[in-house]
């Protein structure tokens, strides 16, 4: 039997009467006796007191977290609603940044019903993706979407001859079968359509190796030589890394962009304590109380605010009308033609551009974009577990989750987004800023991507949200990464002039070595294209590069397990996960009792139930 602390105090006071007052309290129990004060026996009652929530109280007071909701509460129907919509709203530039991108080298740059097509895929895919990894994956709060990672090697592919779009004066001619025979007819879809097919099948080969990596441990087994020095290059640069994507953008209107950071500081820390008074209706009456609302939607508060000025400006034409000129990316009616023509209704499903077709150096290429995609999500369930009021995630829970996200790529292949998915960092980081660390709340976001992914008008109408809005965005919440990163330094010796080395090293080489790469194309000539569409876009990936040189200095420059802080971070580790849910917020759902009863089970490295986790 379970006791609230309200049940405890309760419990105690009726004990006071005409019953023995024989009341003991000690650390886990009560024990109280139910007899007369003339009984000679005294049956005794034992209670168990439940105390976990005081501890994740403490731990989270020490921690300066301050969630509202952590991983296991379960929000209000209506708030999951909103504060899944606020998800989806922080995720929706960077997932329909990705088929615009792709539009031109797939040869669909003025197909706007092809294009709304795409963004429909994606959305239904990346929340199918959503619910696959906060149910059965990490289980974290995580939302998963279309990963840049794989933009590098698709455009590398689609750059070969053979993809080159053809001229506009040349039609593309299809062999159908008919009575008479075979005969050729133009169509102009089967333009974009090969070249997706081929991006579908390299997709689809090379997630093989992520499921490979998870489900074999090998992920596991790597886990165990990454200290806080591998960790916090790696994350830190996933912020860093995004600020050019944040400066194109605010920069299209400086002015919208620092109204919209402005907002959103103004949201979730100088209001986060101002508690607003609302009216609900329960027990047949209306009753007022008092609700943190601004620390809550202060993402969603904050972008509104500023798309409504924009609106307001654009409406009123004090912004600028022509595109040459300062501000025009501020204006709200510059996509409104996407708005026209995307279809009321669209239902994506597999095969639907037809069967894949696989050829070995896209494979080779997209493969690089597969362990880039692995390495940032490793360091991505690390800040979203500290985000989100968690333990450190245990090694099955990182193998399970990787293992996932392969599946949620062999997903969007079938599907044909165009794309992979991956962990969403701007989404980890929303979780600090809002103190909403619930996994009900992102599997409602999942849903919300299914659900509105069909309706095309719907997803289209945030087309519309200007670009200077976005990129105030992605200041706070870039940095926000960049901090979370930062913070895992807490464990090291930073006194120590060995771990000062491997950590500016490592973080200024995964800034450096990129632009360089990108600033020098076609330096790599090995003769063999394929290895050097591995090499390029590994090299260019800032994350990678931050957390592959964190990892080799760190295990190879002699140093103290204490002077690494791998000590007190496995101490820490050891401490959250008994303290906060013992781990047990990582099991699957359903699974426990069928796990603990078979042997068989505690030799797959991927279930809560194996050995080394015992």
């Amino acid at each position: 039997m379970q006791l609230t602390t309200e049940e405890k105090i309760e419990l105690g006071l009726k004990d006071q009467g005409s019953v023995n007052p024989a009341f003991t309290l000690q650390k886990n129990t009560i024990s109280f006796c139910t007899c007369g004060k003339d009984s000679d026996e005294q049956p005794q009652l034992t209670v168990d007191i439940e105390e976990p929530h005081t501890e994740v109280l403490e731990e989270t007071v020490d921690k300066g977290e301050d969630l509202v909701y952590s991983l296991n509460d379960r929000p209000p129907w209506y708030l999951c609603i909103l504060l899944g919509f606020q998800h989806y709203i922080l995720a929706f530039g960077g997932i329909i940044a990705i088929p615009l991108i792709l539009a031109e080298p797939l040869c669909i740059k003025d197909n706007n019903v092809a294009k709304s097509q795409l963004i429909s895929t994606i959305f239904f895919v990346s929340g199918l993706c959503t619910l696959l990894q906060t149910a059965v994956g990490t289980r974290l709060p995580i939302l998963q979407g279309g990963t840049f990672s794989f933009i590098t090697p698709t455009l590398a592919i689609l750059a070969l001859p053979k993809w080159q779009c053809p001229s506009p004066n040349s039609p593309v001619m299809v062999s159908i079968n008919t009575q008479n025979g075979t005969r050729l007819i133009e169509d102009s879809d089967e333009v974009w359509m090969s070249r997706m097919r081929e991006i579908q099948g390299a997709i689809l080969v090379s997630s093989l190796l992520q499921i490979v990596l998870g489900f074999s441990g090998l992920v596991g087994l790597v886990l165990k030589y990454i200290g806080p020095l591998a960790i916090a290059p790696t994350i830190n640069l996933i912020g860093l890394s995004l600020f050019i994507e944040a400066g194109k953008k605010s920069g299209g209107h400086w002015g919208i962009a620092a109204l919209t950071v402005c907002l959103i500081l103004l949201f979730s820390q100088y209001l986060s304590k101002v508690d607003v008074p609302m009216i609900a209706y329960k027990d047949k009456k209306w009753k007022v109380f008092q609700y943190p609302l601004f620390k809550l939607f202060s993402a969603l508060f904050g972008m509104c605010g500023s798309w409504l000025v924009c609106f307001l400006l654009t409406i009123f034409d004090v912004l600028p009308s022509k595109s040459n000129e300062y501000g025009y990316s501020a204006r709200t009616d510059i996509s409104l033609d996407a708005v026209a023509n995307s279809p009321w209704f669209h239902v994506p499903y597999p095969g639907q551009w037809g069967m894949p077709t696989v050829s070995v150096s896209s494979v080779l290429g997209m493969m690089a974009g597969v362990l880039a995609s692995t390495m940032e999500s490793i360091g991505d369930y690390y800040a979203c577990a500290r985000l989100s009021g968690a333990p450190p995630p245990p090694t099955h829970a990182i193998n399970r989750g990787i293992a996932v996200e392969g599946i949620g790529c062999i997903l969007a292949a079938l599907w044909g987004t165009g794309n992979g998915t991956t962990s969403y960092s701007q989404n980890i980081a929303a979780l600090g800023i809002t103190k909403v660390g619930s996994r009900l709340v992102l599997q409602t976001t999942g849903i919300l991507m299914i659900i509105l992914g069909i309706f095309g008008k719907f997803g289209a109408v945030f087309i519309t949200i200007p670009d200077p809005v976005i990129g105030g965005m992605f200041l706070v919440m870039f940095g926000m990464i960049a901090a979370v990163g930062i913070s895992n330094l807490q464990y090291v010796d930073l006194n120590s002039s060995r771990n000062l080395l491997i950590l500016g090293f490592s973080t200024f080489s995964g800034l450096v070595l990129p632009t360089w790469f990108h600033s020098n194309p076609g330096i790599i000539d090995t003769g063999i294209k394929e290895l050097d569409q591995v090499i390029v876009v590994l090299f260019t990936t800032h994350m990678f590069i931050g957390g592959f040189l964190g990892f080799i200095l760190d295990n190879t420059i002699p140093g103290t397990e204490k002077e690494r802080g791998i000590k007190s971070w496995q101490e820490k580790v050891h401490q959250e996960g008994k303290k906060m849910c013992d781990q047990s917020c990582y099991d699957i759902p359903f699974c426990n009792g069928i796990l603990k009863r078979f042997r068989c089970f505690q030799y797959l490295p991927f279930l809560p139930s194996y050995k080394t986790n015992q």
